[in-house]
């Protein structure tokens, strides 16, 4: 299952183009949901009415956004530190909600207040469908390592009858099916991981239906998919935000190639779309049957 790019209620609401634009669901992206994020009851409510006219499979809040600049007004992980603004506006979009609603949050503020335990059963009464958890505050943004513990507390908890969902650090077939095992989750969200690596997906799955660790693809089929990436990104965004929002997709996908500092700072720095497609050539050709792991072979640039 797929997630939108979160939209802010605010700009949903005012008909900002670049908010608007996210709510485009093809049918290949089904099942999908589409997650809003804010601060005011009145404006997420009627930004879920919106979201629900684009006729996706649910609706999801985010409350896990560490951002400064998101947190800081109340939204997104903010709201951690206002639980009881957080239950009224989860109790209001549910009402609101012709779809199933969901919410993804963290494990609380900081290390002093980590609060999953009481505030998922106060979520759950809210009335949401799942709750989708990841491991880490949002003092620890993305640093350190996510922490599962709790999210296994609350899936082992009795009172909770909702799917719990595990969040952070999923990066390989090998450690999905871990998190799986130890701590009973209903399911795990993957986000960084497979950013320049789209086949994660797939190679998980894989293996949690065989027990076969598929092989990487080679450096031909990683440029074959960046192609395609990149064709798509510029069909979606335009240029230049097309080729902006690729940079981190290219910087990850050919991660384990020797000596390949200097053709990664040029495919890094072209605003020429051209010239990428010939440097992504130029690694074609180069590197073509080239295996790379990037869970064991070194990334020194």
């Amino acid at each position: 299952m797929m997630y939108t790019e979160f939209i802010s209620s605010d700009g949903l609401i005012r008909d900002g183009a670049k908010s608007v634009k996210k709510l485009d669901i093809y049918d290949n992206e089904r099942p999908i949901g589409i997650q809003l994020y804010g601060h005011i009851v009145a404006s997420m409510v009627e930004a879920t009415h919106i979201a629900v006219a684009s006729q996706p499979e649910l609706i999801d809040i985010n409350y896990g956004c560490p951002v400064r600049k998101i947190a800081s007004r109340g939204a997104g992980a903010g709201m951690l530190n206002n639980i009881p603004l957080m239950l009224e506006m989860t109790r209001a979009i549910v009402d609101a909600s012709s779809l199933p609603v969901t919410v993804k949050t963290r494990l609380g503020w900081d290390e002093d207040n980590k609060i999953i335990l009481p505030l998922a059963e106060q979520l759950q009464d809210c009335g949401i469908a799942a709750l989708t958890i990841h491991g880490r505050t949002r003092a620890q943004m993305y640093k350190g390592t996510a922490d599962w513990t709790l999210i296994g507390e609350v899936k082992k908890n009795p009172r909770m009858h909702i799917p719990i969902i595990g969040n952070g650090d999923v990066d390989s077939p090998e450690v999905a099916r871990e998190m799986f095992s130890r701590y009973g989750v209903d399911g795990i969200m993957i986000g960084r991981a497979a950013i320049g690596r789209p086949w994660l997906f797939r190679d998980i799955k894989h293996f949690m239906q065989t027990g076969e660790l598929l092989p990487d693809p080679t450096i031909a089929e990683k440029t074959d998919i960046a192609r395609e990436q990149f064709e798509k990104s510029l069909e979606w965004k335009s240029e230049p935000v097309g080729i902006y929002e690729m940079r981190r997709h290219l910087g990850n996908y050919f991660k384990g190639i020797p000596n390949f500092r200097e053709t990664r700072i040029r495919l890094l720095t072209s605003l020429d779309v051209e010239e990428i497609h010939a440097i992504l050539d130029e690694i074609r050709e180069q590197w073509g049957d080239l295996r790379t792991n990037v869970n064991t072979h070194f990334w020194a640039e």
